[in-house]
């Protein structure tokens, strides 16, 4: 299941960062607002799965 939801962190980081970029790029600053959101949220399911491993060992 951990590996699971590293992978879901991953690729929340990696769509936020595509969609903030894409925002940047048409001139676009709600999406790219929006996509500092969704990689801000990949962050911080990360930075919880990598704490959740410190405490299992």
């Amino acid at each position: 299941m951990a590996g699971n939801q590293k992978a879901k962190a991953k690729a929340e980081q990696a769509k936020g960062k595509a969609k903030e970029a894409l925002g940047r790029a048409v001139g676009n600053e709600r999406m790219e607002a929006e996509g500092r959101a969704q990689g801000a949220k990949g962050d911080a399911r990360q930075t919880k799965e990598k704490a959740k491993d410190v405490f299992k060992h």
